[in-house]
């Protein structure tokens, strides 16, 4: 018999700085550096706030890093429900991180492209401003684009806590929302790429809070913690 609570001490802090690092480096600095209208303008902003442009990368990699320990946690929480399914779902989770990461790159390319390296000098100003602006759109889709496999990893674990016995089921249905919700977002940006489709993201908030908050009681319980099946 596994106590949940050494697994979900683990998840909550490991959600906690996804979470944190996440929205700092996917929400906060893009919307102090990038000015989708105005290449320019992103250049003198990313030039100006150099640290703070790096700052957003180092919290990907913190979060990603999260990403990748929670697929091991979450396994290790839903394989006494169903093993095959249980891995299938890290899986998706680990891909649909890996992918995010390829996207991240394009992120940091500007960084390259602004540098004023030699071999850049057959380039303009204005053509060095657009391929940079031009990365960013790059991060910004491919962040997008494939966010189905994260959603499916949740879709998977959201079954998974409803037939556990273990996990409220309000939480599950809520985690399964969530998943829904980062599938629509991915063919939103495919289908009609037109349509702002971010609010769509906005669904995995209460799931997400409500999981945390069940996860913290779990960790801390200091009398008959609940236990794993076997």
């Amino acid at each position: 018999m596994n106590p949940v609570s050494t697994y979900a001490k683990a998840a909550l802090v490991l959600l906690f700085v996804s979470f944190a690092a996440g929205g700092f480096g996917e929400a906060y600095v893009p919307s102090k550096l990038i000015v989708w209208s105005d290449a320019a303008a992103t250049v003198r902003n990313i030039q100006t706030s150099d640290t703070l442009f790096r700052l957003g990368f180092i919290a990907y990699l913190m979060e990603a890093t999260c990403d990748v320990a929670l697929a091991l946690v979450f396994y290790m929480l839903l394989k006494p429900v169903r093993k095959d399914v249980a891995l299938l779902a890290a899986f998706f989770g680990i891909l649909g991180t890996a992918l995010f990461a390829v996207a991240e790159l394009f992120y940091f390319a500007p960084s390259f492209i602004l540098h004023g390296a030699g071999y850049l000098k057959t380039f303009t100003t204005d053509q060095l401003n657009s391929l940079a602006m031009l990365s960013l759109r790059f991060y910004s889709w491919g962040g997008g684009i494939f966010m189905a496999f994260y959603g499916t990893a949740w879709l998977l674990r959201a079954y998974l806590m409803f037939r556990s016995g273990y996990f409220p089921k309000a939480i599950a249905v809520l985690m399964g929302v969530a998943g829904t919700g980062f599938v629509l977002r991915n063919v939103a940006l495919v289908l009609v790429p037109t349509y702002r489709s971010g609010w769509l993201l906005l669904l995995a908030m209460p799931g997400g809070l409500a999981l945390m908050a069940w996860l913290a009681v779990q960790a801390f319980k200091t009398r008959t913690p609940l236990d794993l099946p076997s």
